[in-house]
């Protein structure tokens, strides 16, 4: 079932490691009657020799290569907005790394969605991928989720997709879409993050 289209847009779908980003993103782009799937993490897989990964204390390098890897997704995402498509893009952009990839896109209008499902579901979901996302290792579930709630900006829209289906999520997304939309037309600027949606899809960060 297709829903009305998005136009030349970009939709942001970001969240912890398995907080359901690529599924819900993938669902959502088959919701749409014509848009495009640009998954981030691609672009960390095309660096075959010398890959530095995101660590606590975040070395120059690996800071270097996340840099890159967002600025090339913004521009594949705008890229195919020019040509009538809804680039939905989906990845990691935790903490002040949100601004600062809205500020690098120059498609109009932008879409933020935060998943934030409760720590419990994270882990529910993780035990049930083929893929471990966490494994041994500084990152933890709770150490990304603190993070996530106490310094990414309430930006968008925020949803606590803990109860919810990958279904359920999409159709979340749909019906906020004026609280997840953050750039308009003619706009330049990151928008105030006390005009958005904080986590869990109520009032803004408490």
């Amino acid at each position: 079932m297709t829903t009305r289209s998005l136009g030349s847009s970009v939709v942001l779908i970001t969240g912890i490691m398995a907080a359901g980003k690529s599924t819900v993103a993938q669902l959502l782009a088959e919701r749409l009657p014509r848009a495009a799937h640009v998954r981030g993490d691609v672009f960390r897989r095309m660096i075959v020799s010398g890959r530095e990964e995101m660590r606590p204390g975040e070395a120059a390098e690996a800071r270097a290569q996340l840099e890159l890897r967002h600025r090339l997704s913004a521009l594949v995402a705008d890229e195919y907005a020019r040509e009538g498509w809804t680039a939905i893009v989906q990845d990691i952009v935790l903490g002040e790394d949100l601004p600062r990839y809205l500020a690098r896109l120059r498609t109009r209008p932008v879409y933020v969605v935060v998943l934030a499902p409760s720590p419990e579901s994270v882990h529910r979901r993780e035990a049930g991928r083929a893929k471990n996302g966490y494994g041994p290792g500084p990152w933890t579930v709770e150490v990304l989720d603190r993070g996530l709630r106490a310094e990414t900006p309430p930006i968008g829209l925020w949803l606590d997709s803990s109860d919810l289906t990958p279904e359920e999520t999409v159709t979340a997304i749909l019906d906020g879409l004026d609280a997840a939309r953050v750039l308009e037309g003619g706009d330049d600027r990151v928008p105030a993050q006390e005009g958005s949606t904080g986590p869990g899809g109520g009032s803004p960060r408490e």
